[in-house]
């Protein structure tokens, strides 16, 4: 059984339901979610939020928030991922921002670097991931983890 099966089933198991808010996976977290015949019974639907505009102005993600800590943080995945849970009336919402590569690494923040936040009603958490493949690699690396994290985070709920 693949892990997005593996994660439908527990979404459905205990009756919540998913939004995402990809930015550097660009839609690939959707597309292996939305893969698994029935995902309509749990999965809401995401953004694609890939400019720091749409950040802001669609998801919520305060502009300040990107300003200090830079779009690819853990502040910024977590205030995404809340965000994104409200905007898609979602219980529990996945976000991810990341630098996908060959380039755009800055002096601290290496190509493969990713944020991945998670945001439900006990609270809003992030992970690091340094991934060190190409930018495909890297995009499903993310994808992996992210689901990867959901499949134990939902098995952690009681």
């Amino acid at each position: 059984m693949s892990l997005e099966q593996e994660v439908g089933d527990l979404l459905r198991q205990k009756g919540l339901t998913l939004g995402l808010v990809e930015s550097a996976t660009g839609g690939l977290i959707s597309h292996r979610i939305t893969n698994v015949p029935g995902s309509s019974d749990y999965y809401k639907g995401s953004v694609t939020a890939y400019s720091n505009e749409v950040k802001s102005e669609v998801v919520g993600v305060k502009a300040e928030t990107i300003n200090q800590y830079g779009a690819v943080s853990s502040q910024v995945a977590e205030e995404m991922a809340q965000g994104g849970r409200k905007l898609l009336a979602a219980d529990i919402c996945l976000a991810d921002t990341g630098i996908a590569g060959p380039s755009g690494a800055t002096p601290g923040k290496p190509v493969g670097l990713f944020y991945i936040g998670l945001s439900h009603g006990a609270g809003t958490y992030s992970r690091k991931h340094n991934f060190q493949g190409d930018r495909e690699q890297n995009k499903r690396s993310a994808a992996e983890a992210a689901l990867g994290w959901l499949k134990e985070y939902l098995l952690s709920l009681k």
